[in-house]
């Protein structure tokens, strides 16, 4: 119930943030890339567009970790729930060029909605924050 409730907030926030679903190309194929990471499952692939801290929410594992700590958590999540699929359903940028999407990510009988907030550092577009919570 309190997860639920602080993603609820979260998304409530993001779409008052939110001035236009329009994404820039070039964020758009990193969106594109985040979204193929996670639909094969590849760990490092993903890292790559990790901020040097993120935040992870997943089943049993919860916090912020570095760039490094991260990608072990995201590996030994895929290595435990291996993707049959995962869908984006929803995109979206706020005024500060902060930009989120939601998905679907399926591994055997278990769905996950994920969660995931990018931010531009230094001229890239880097993920501040990853949740992956049981439907």
């Amino acid at each position: 119930m309190k997860k639920t409730s602080i993603l609820l907030i979260f998304s409530l926030y993001l779409a008052l943030q939110s001035s236009a679903v329009k994404m820039s190309p070039v964020s758009a194929g990193v969106n594109e890339s985040i979204a193929a990471a996670i639909k094969t499952g590849n760990s490092s692939e993903l890292a790559k567009y990790f901020n040097n801290t993120v935040e992870i929410q997943i089943p049993a594992n919860e916090g912020t970790f570095s760039k490094s700590q991260a990608e072990m958590i995201v590996k030994e999540f895929f290595l435990k729930n291996p993707p049959v699929s995962y869908t984006s359903n929803q995109q979206g940028s706020s005024n500060g060029g902060a930009q989120f999407m939601i998905g679907t990510y399926k591994s055997g009988k278990l769905v996950f909605h994920v969660y995931i907030l990018i931010k531009p550092i230094a001229g890239k577009m880097l993920i501040q924050q990853l949740h992956f919570e049981n439907e």
